[in-house]
């Protein structure tokens, strides 16, 4: 039997397959970037063949690297959560482009919703709050708008990535893992099912979307004209499920970061299901034969993609490692805060409507300081966090972080110091793709549970904090003011 696991990646800004061995070592990868559509301020869309056809082309080329399909044991998929796809079960194309996470075209809508008084029902089914953010707004949305959609009646299918993916890898099969379907707004995550209350609420077609499925087993194969021969799919989680896998986050307690588009924190919870004072989510980790795990979840909606857009939009960097460079060739930040709100401020705060804020400018600041400004807004936007999560009950005791920023050691060591917390990265950073081969693995029968597939993370590296108390203090209180002007404005 073939001990190797292919692994597809669907993420924001690419996609891409890897090929990993049991022992957790990347065989292979290739990648594809997917384009990014803004028809408008505000909204986001891919479209969605362009991301099927990009990741049949690079789970391609590592199953020839793998020397064939028979040589996989199973796949494993991940991917950007909450993002829709709409599409026809009889032609299997897709029927409009996909919604994005990051798009905010139903934030009146949310906000509509929330003053009638439905947060506190949809919060207590889902964990979820009423944000744009979350999947069944933009189904209700574009049931109302899109008439290609609407008219669809049966033959229309609704789902994330991961369900457009399955479909189109196995001709047919409409399912969801349970991840994926917590982020949705639409799943009662008590009850492990669809909720008919809420779709009613968001006018989402029940009939259109997929049976959802645990994150391991054997949920079907894919078609044997894609890769040569049939492979099973055996492992699906949304992406920060899958990182916190990755990370071995497995006990109560145990928390990750990922720094990635966004970023996203995850505290395991067990089997309790805890109810979010301070506007943090509470969320599926997994779901293994039928029993759920839960966590608490915080959600920043602009990390990585900040520094994108410096680089892209604003010309200040040539490449986005240079900005540890910059940030390490001044003392300090010369008073410069940056408000990374260019798609709304997530948690703790929700405000879809806040925008992006440079503050403290002098001629004393330059480049490097506006760089710096932005790495450091990542440390600070985790510092809200943590204190959300402490006021829930769930102190951090250790944080555990991945994600393409963290390859950044200065970042890396800011988190330390303004968390004034120990930080763990794993050699390999790519957790999110290293817990879909987790799960992959378990449900290929390669491991018995996730705790024997934890042997897969490998060697971390760990960063104590080392900053002075009274520069730590003087730090948050200038992003406390930045911030605050953000919020009031």
């Amino acid at each position: 039997m073939s001990d190797t696991i292919l692994v597809i990646d669907a993420g924001t800004t690419s996609t891409r397959a890897m090929l990993f061995a049991t022992d957790g070592a990347c065989l292979g990868t290739e990648q594809a970037e997917l384009t990014q559509h803004y028809p408008r301020p505000g909204w986001v869309e891919h479209d969605a063949e362009e991301i099927w056809e990009r990741t049949l082309a690079c789970a391609r080329a590592v199953v020839a690297k793998a020397g064939g399909a028979a040589n996989i044991a199973g796949i494993g998929i991940t991917n950007q959560r909450e993002t829709i796809c709409f599409w026809s079960r009889s032609s299997g194309r897709a029927l409009a482009r996909a919604i994005v996470w990051q798009d905010r075209r139903t934030a009146e809508l949310c906000a509509a919703l929330k003053e009638a008084g439905h947060e506190g029902a949809v919060q207590a089914k889902t964990g979820l709050l009423l944000d744009p953010y979350f999947s069944a707004s933009k189904i209700g949305w574009a049931m109302a708008h899109w008439p290609e959609v609407a008219a669809a009646g049966d033959d229309l299918c609704i789902g994330t990535v991961e369900s457009w993916l399955v479909y189109r890898l196995t001709g047919g099969l409409h399912v969801t893992d349970a991840t994926n379907a917590s982020r949705t707004a639409l799943m009662d995550i008590h009850r492990g099912s669809w909720e008919a209350g809420l779709c009613d609420l968001f006018g989402a077609p029940a009939a259109a979307l997929p049976e959802i499925v645990d994150c391991a087993g054997q949920y079907g194969d894919t078609d044997p004209d894609l890769f040569g021969a049939s492979i099973p799919i055996c492992g699906m989680a949304g992406d920060q499920q899958a990182a916190a896998i990755g990370q071995c986050c497995l006990a109560p307690g145990e928390t990750k970061a990922t720094y990635g588009t966004g970023a996203f924190v995850l505290t395991h919870t067990g089997e309790a299901a805890p109810v979010s004072r301070h506007r943090l989510l509470t969320t599926l980790a997994w779901q293994l034969g039928g029993e759920r795990r839960y966590a608490l979840e915080g959600s920043v909606f602009v990390a990585g993609s900040l520094i994108q857009w410096l680089r892209d939009a604003l010309g200040m960097l040539v490449t986005a490692p240079e900005s540890e460079a910059l940030a390490r060739s001044v003392a300090d930040n010369a008073g410069v805060y940056l408000v990374p709100a260019l798609a709304g401020l997530g948690a703790p705060h929700w405000r879809p409507d806040a925008r992006g804020a440079l503050t403290g400018l002098s001629f004393a600041a330059g480049r490097a300081h506006v760089v710096r400004a932005a790495l450091e807004a990542m440390a600070h936007q985790t510092h809200d966090l943590m204190a959300a999560f402490a006021g829930d009950g769930a102190a951090w005791e250790c944080l555990k972080v991945d994600g393409g920023m963290v390859a950044n050691d200065w970042l890396a060591q800011d988190l330390a110091d303004v968390l004034a917390l120990e930080v763990e990265r794993p050699a390999f950073i790519e957790t999110t793709a290293l817990g879909a081969a987790m799960l992959a693995g378990v449900g290929a029968g390669l491991f018995g549970s996730l705790e024997e597939a934890a042997a897969m993370r490998g060697a971390v590296r760990r960063f104590a904090p080392a900053m002075e108390e009274a520069v730590r203090t003087a730090r948050l209180a200038g992003w406390r003011k930045a911030i605050d002007s953000v919020l009031s404005a």
